[in-house]
């Protein structure tokens, strides 16, 4: 199997490429257009042929990689139903999975943070996107959050899975790139020994300004992303 973890500096995004070995199939999670040459060149310099674009969800800190991939690579942009996003090759729910060469990526919906989130499933890891993160989980302020839901896709789905499984978030903010259930579940501040009304106090009370890019990601995020500034299309 391949695996390659990205890093985006200016959202302190995570991008991931999967791959099947004998079949040279790809995917990619949370793709930013700022990198969307670098994954290219991973993918040539691999021998690598992309077949899906993976989204968690429709983000509000960058714009997506997933439509200029798309016309590069012929590949289909995935998106949870939730997200009512028509840009979407694919639309997938919770139970769903999406074939790589000879394996498959479960879909497990993992809403909260947005309504339409989701996490992938492989081999023996997770991608949380911004559901679960390293000592923390995505903020429930906006975009259709809630925090009882957030509480209850982590602990009555992300937390089921076996301790070993590595988590590896859709963001971090302090350098750190992979944790494990076993460790989020017992220490993770948010959420260890939190019962679900103290967990909606805390993300009730975090007061974060809005990210900076908001107001053009998500409108843009719902089209797939766009990659020409100011087009409408």
């Amino acid at each position: 199997m391949f695996f390659r973890q990205l890093f985006e500096e200016e959202s302190s995004t995570y991008t991931y490429l999967l791959a099947d070995s004998t079949w040279r199939d790809a995917v990619v999670i949370d793709a930013v257009d700022r990198q969307a040459e670098s994954i290219r060149k991973i993918l040539a310099a691999e021998d690598l042929r992309l077949t899906h674009i993976l989204e968690t969800h429709l983000h509000a800190d960058h714009i997506s990689a997933a439509r200029i991939l798309r016309e590069q690579t012929g590949a289909k942009v995935v998106l949870s139903r939730e997200a009512h996003a028509d840009c979407a090759d694919l639309t997938v729910e919770d139970g769903d999975f999406v074939v790589l060469g000879d394996d498959v990526i479960r879909i497990l919906a993992t809403p909260g943070h947005t309504p339409e989130s989701l996490s992938f499933r492989w081999h023996d890891r997770v991608f949380t996107g911004d559901a679960l993160l390293i000592g923390g989980c995505g903020r429930t302020d906006f975009q259709g959050g809630d925090a009882g839901t957030l509480y209850d896709s982590i602990t009555q789905k992300l937390f089921t899975l076996p301790d070993e499984t590595l988590v590896y978030p859709g963001h971090d903010y302090k350098g750190r790139w992979v944790s494990c259930i076993g460790e989020e579940r017992r220490n993770n501040p948010r959420l260890a020994g939190k019962t679900r009304e103290e967990f909606i106090q805390i993300m009730a009370n975090l007061h974060l300004p809005d990210p900076k890019m908001i107001d053009v990601a998500v409108a843009a995020n719902r089209k797939c992303g766009s990659h020409l500034q100011g087009e409408k299309s």
